[in-house]
């Protein structure tokens, strides 16, 4: 598999969003990213970096309302991104865990791309927002990728400040995601007993 095939374009307009996202798997963590939320947008920016993912991602929503839209109608392009770009996933690793600290907040993620989208969340986050992004949608942020992605991800967060909390939650997403979607060079068959994920 070359990296030219692990790669996706795709957008998505309704009438609360026009979202246009480009993702290479096996890039160099560069970024350009605008959905009009600043946090977010850092985000956005951390997972790529930190999963060594390239990532445009340009998001016009109805910020006039809240940020709901903006960020999962976001996730859900990229979940439909690293569908279109993993293919059959022949050769992937599949299973990754991470914790990610920072400061003194642990994100934790475990995930399994398995084609079989579930979601679990343990924790709070500590201030309601952190500048314009409301802090739960972090939480809505992971759930729409793993139900887009096919992912089956188990998430949490413990600390006592919101931007902390976010944010690892979000590199601990980028570092599993890398970790599981990598190609293991063992392997030329796709990760599983029944032959299809």
């Amino acid at each position: 598999m070359s990296d030219a095939d692990r790669r996706a374009a795709v957008s998505r307009e309704t009438s609360e969003t026009t979202i246009d996202v480009t993702l290479s798997i096996d890039g160099d963590g560069d970024a350009v990213v605008d959905t009009g939320i600043g946090f977010f947008d850092h985000m956005l920016e951390a997972f790529a970096k930190h999963g060594l993912f390239d990532l445009t991602v340009q998001c016009d929503g109805d910020l006039h309302i809240d940020d709901h839209h903006t960020v999962e109608d976001v996730a859900i392009v990229l979940g439909e991104a690293f569908t279109e770009a993993l293919g059959d996933k022949r050769g992937i690793v599949r299973y990754a865990d991470r914790k990610v600290p920072l400061d003194e907040a642990v994100a934790s993620v475990v995930v399994d791309v398995s084609g079989r989208p579930f979601f679990e969340f343990s924790g709070e986050f500590s201030q309601p927002s952190v500048g314009e992004f409301t802090s739960h949608m972090a939480e809505h942020f992971a759930m729409s990728l793993a139900m887009n992605a096919g992912l089956t991800l188990h998430a949490g967060v413990e600390g006592d400040n919101a931007h902390h909390e976010v944010e690892a939650l979000f590199k601990a997403l980028a570092r599993s995601l890398d970790d599981a979607t990598r190609v293991d060079p063992r392997r030329s068959d796709t990760p599983s007993t029944k032959g299809k994920l």
